[in-house]
């Protein structure tokens, strides 16, 4: 029913994938030539030999982020060159374009699955002359090996990092649970390691008392892997020349052929409309912070390396309220066995434990049931270690869908975390952020699994428009502050006792401090992004553009050695290139969805989540997002539910 998690032998593996392509390539081949006209039989086909690629290769792609050794990487590695040029040959196939440009189709969805096709056919330069096909293969084959060797420069330089300190004063601010694991004794003497993993960096910028370690571990953190400066450089000039080859202006204008956004003057307008609106209220919340630091230590000159530090003092005293209060409540079990108990609830399924192979002895896995019956399988790996990479994500692995043999497929996915493990004295526990983290991320895997489509490639997150992606995610991130919500599974590791709802409403009521810092940050982010793919910028030019940016989104100077765009892996190394601003477009449905299904009593109106399970996380890509939205509520989504869900407006 499912796939078991192996792999036996790395280091056949691209020769074991070699073997599989050039399989497949033949069993492509032979579709073309066949005197077939149905969707039935060139398509079912096709979406066949999709999954089986995707059932070998995401187990290697998987285990290079969670479990990466020098083994994973040589693999990996040696298959993207294999994977690239496969890719290519499909995409840039005339016979096979023109295969499916034919094909008689008679539902919706096989309407739909053709018509996305075509469209990334075109967009993968199929009419385009030989010679400029295989330029645009070399430029994918490159890109991969760009985005690899990125991901792997970030990987290294922040494991290759430890500040070590002897003092116990410096450290007598941070949480007896993040303590733990700095502790370390060598010869007789105890000492304090910090990193750049994010919960031992996060400790140290938040609850770290002495003003130069701050420093020095955010200067580290902002300089982190300078060799990445000249893969930036090869991975722009590519990806601009890509672009070019397809007949478009730039990278950005390539990039919105497959997105919700309808044009490149409507996105930046969008994102300088949110700058607008937060601006004058980010000003207030950091002169506030800045009047905070100067009565409380003096502080003239302040900087990025003391906002999270005095903000959590501010927030304490404030609120009379930090996240070491609310801590000890979020065991990471106990979260994550609350938050199934919510989807269950929220929709009508239920989560089974089982004992299948994983990749880590920390992994916890469940089949999904509807109606009794099972409909998809879910991992979580929750805990930072040295050779996971950093950040939260979702992987898909199987898909919904139906064969061409008439056989059902079940989806499955992975769901991604780097809290802070657990100690021989103290469980895992999570920060409200990372709670909130792992309500994202869920929201995610469930738009996947919860797929109710027939054809696989618009079926789960595939297909779905980059830019509404985070939709789903947002949705049910939104219900972490919830008080009805959080009842259910906040409850003292020790004591067992539940948090009191004086602690429960501080969450709530601290929700937007600050918001508009926040969205500020989000946008510099997402203008840097798209306005660097809206050209080829080289060298200096690329600082140049961010420091003209950050002069309308930073109120604080920023440090010359920080060079925050050699960590920018979401567009250097993931799919968010030309496309950050997705986070905050897909706010807009995420916030108005949630304001729609919200009841402050229970949490939700269970008849309004029933028809977004309905009608968005059964749907997959059927139809554009905005017209399955549309069809669920009868409308748009409203702008201004957005600013409502930060307090702006």
């Amino acid at each position: 029913m499912f796939q078991h998690f192996q792999i036996e032998n790395l280091q056949d593996f691209p020769q074991e994938l070699q073997t599989l392509l050039e399989k497949q390539t033949q069993e492509i081949e032979a579709l073309i030539a066949s005197p077939h006209q149905s969707y039935e039989q060139i398509m079912k086909p096709l979406q066949s030999l999709d999954e089986a690629l995707s059932l070998f290769f995401t187990p290697l792609s998987h285990l290079n982020s969670v479990m990466n050794t020098p083994q994973t990487q040589e693999a990996y590695e040696a298959s993207l060159p294999l994977l690239s040029k496969f890719h290519s040959h499909i995409s840039q196939n005339l016979a096979l374009f023109q295969k499916i440009e034919s094909l008689q189709t008679h539902t919706q969805e096989e309407r739909r699955v053709c018509e996305l096709d075509i469209r990334d056919f075109r967009l993968a330069g199929v009419n385009l002359p030989k010679e400029k096909k295989e330029r645009l293969e070399e430029i994918q084959l490159k890109l991969s090996e760009c985005s690899n060797a990125f991901s792997q420069n970030l990987l290294n330089a922040t494991n290759a990092y430890e500040l070590i300190i002897h003092n116990p004063e410096d450290v007598a601010e941070i949480p007896s649970s993040d303590l733990s694991l700095a502790k370390e004794e060598l010869k007789g003497e105890i000492h304090y390691k910090f990193t750049l993993q994010m919960p031992s960096y996060l400790a140290y910028m938040t609850y770290g008392s002495n003003r130069a370690y701050r420093k020095e571990l955010s200067k580290a953190y902002a300089s982190r892997a300078p060799e990445n400066a000249k893969v930036i450089d090869e991975i722009l000039a590519l990806k601009d020349e890509k672009a070019k080859l397809l007949g478009f202006h730039s990278y950005a204008e390539y990039a919105l052929q497959t997105r919700d956004a309808n044009s490149q003057e409507e996105v930046l307008a969008f994102l300088n409309h949110l700058a607008n609106e937060a601006r004058p209220k980010a000003k207030e919340e950091l002169d506030e912070l800045k009047a905070f630091a100067k009565a409380l230590d003096g502080i003239e000159d302040f900087a990025g390396y003391d906002v999270a530090y005095y903000s959590e003092k501010l927030k304490k005293e404030k609120f009379q309220f930090d996240d070491t209060m609310t801590k000890p409540y979020f065991e990471q079990e106990r979260v994550l066995l609350g938050l199934l108990e919510i989807v269950s609830e929220l929709f009508d399924v239920t989560f089974s434990a089982v004992d299948v192979p994983t990749w880590h002895a920390c992994v916890k896995v469940f089949d999904i049931l509807e109606n009794g019956n099972i409909s998809g399988r879910i991992y979580f790996d929750l805990e930072a270690r040295e050779e996971k990479r950093g950040g939260a994500w979702m992987n898909d692995w199987e898909t919904h869908f139906i064969d061409e043999n008439n056989q059902k497929h079940l989806p499955s996915a992975f769901v991604v975390c780097n809290f802070s493990p657990s100690t021989n004295t103290t469980p895992s526990l999570l920060r409200h952020d990372d709670v909130v983290t792992l309500f994202h991320e869920m929201g995610h895997a469930i738009h996947h699994l919860f797929s109710r489509v027939e054809e696989r490639s618009i079926s789960g997150i595939n297909g779905v428009a980059w830019d509404v992606v985070e939709f789903p995610s947002q949705f049910l991130e939104n219900f972490a502050y919830e008080e009805a919500i959080l009842k259910r599974f906040a409850f003292h590791y020790q004591t067992k006792e539940p948090m009191q709802q004086p602690l429960l409403a501080k969450i709530k009521e601290t929700k937007n401090y600050q918001a508009a810092l926040g969205i500020l940050r989000q946008v510099e982010f997402s203008l840097f992004d798209f306005e660097l793919h809206q050209g080829c910028y080289q060298g200096e030019e690329v600082q140049k553009l961010l420091d003209t940016i950050r002069q309308k989104t930073a109120l604080l100077p920023v440090p010359s050695y920080n060079k925050f765009q050699h960590g920018f892996a979401h567009i250097f190394a993931g799919g968010y290139a030309a496309g950050y601003y997705s986070y905050k477009w897909a706010e807009v449905l995420s916030a108005d969805a949630f304001f729609s299904c919200l009841n402050p009593t229970s949490g939700f109106q269970k008849e309004q989540a029933q028809g977004y399970k309905e009608h968005i996380l059964n749907k997959g890509a059927t139809k554009e997002m905005s017209t399955l939205y549309q069809e669920w509520l009868g409308r748009k989504a409203k702008v201004e539910s957005l600013m409502r869900l930060y307090e702006i407006a």
